[in-house]
């Protein structure tokens, strides 16, 4: 199996007193759906960004498809132009990406940059609007648009590009219940139909499953601290609970608190789709 990922001991920081990660070493192999979950400001996004060669590591390696990055290598127009053709990040914030008059134009950005036929750009822009149907957004105002339908737009924007490996920050965040299905049930499609490798940031136990078949932990000293299986990973009550994304908290019992029925609480949101 190819690996498209690896990180040796790879540490990150913004700055003095600004740790992002630590000692991470990790592997992505390709085709895979793999998951990086852990608590807010764990390191699960700076390490997207890592992989997506926004920012170099401060310390320790990474190499992307058999290749060490280096600032050198990323200034090369050559291999920096077929970086960006095989990996795209979809943040987690859509207005971030959207930055166009028209959502046409936001989604033909990417394609145009990279010098397709014109022809092309046009025919990879109308195939991924369908795909995710939002052909009727495509003379829309990108900033006037509901939040579920921003996520669809940036995630065409990335899909456009055609990238073998697709990196999502906390993709269902802010998604009301049907549009995350949906959501999941086309990443899904992607992954299954046309290999395109997930690798998927999140703190939502309730995706975990559906979203991917191998889990990386993160703990809040930016640590990697635990991997396996979705079922693995889930069914580890402790690990969760030191890794802040479950809690422990007192009930009250009728009217009193009763400090002896304090115990861990999870929100797992199970559910299951139907696919063919």
């Amino acid at each position: 199996m190819n690996i498209v990922f690896k990180a040796d001991h790879l540490s990150f920081s913004y700055g003095p007193g600004q740790l992002a990660l630590e000692d991470v070493s990790l592997e992505i192999p390709q085709g895979r759906k793999v998951a990086l979950l852990g608590a807010n400001g764990s390191g699960k996004s700076t390490l997207l960004k890592l992989l997506d060669a926004l920012y170099l590591p401060t310390a320790g390696s990474l190499i992307a498809f058999d290749v060490p990055l280096t600032q050198a290598l990323l200034e090369d127009e050559a291999f920096a132009f077929a970086f960006r053709r095989r990996v795209g990040l979809v943040f987690q914030d859509p207005e971030v990406q959207l930055f166009s008059p028209t959502v046409w134009d936001d989604i033909v950005f990417g394609p145009l940059h990279l010098g397709l036929p014109a022809v092309e750009v046009r025919e990879r822009a109308a195939e991924v609007m369908t795909l995710l149907g939002i052909e009727k957004l495509a003379d829309r105002v990108p900033h006037r648009l509901s939040g579920g339908e921003k996520k669809k737009v940036a995630l065409a924007s990335v899909l456009a590009i055609h990238p073998e490996v697709l990196l999502l920050d906390e993709p269902t965040a802010s998604l009301d219940p049907r549009s995350q299905a949906s959501l999941i049930d086309f990443l899904y499609t992607l992954n299954s139909e046309q290999n395109v490798t997930l690798v998927t940031a999140t703190h939502d136990l309730a995706i975990v499953s559906e979203m991917a078949d191998w889990v990386y932990v993160f703990a809040e000293d930016h640590h990697l601290i635990a991997q396996g299986t979705p079922a693995q990973i889930l069914g580890d009550h402790d690990l969760l609970l030191s890794a802040n994304l479950i809690h422990a908290h007192a009930h009250r019992h009728l009217s009193r608190l009763q400090t002896d029925g304090t115990h861990a609480h999870e929100h797992l949101g199970v559910h299951e789709h139907e696919r063919s």
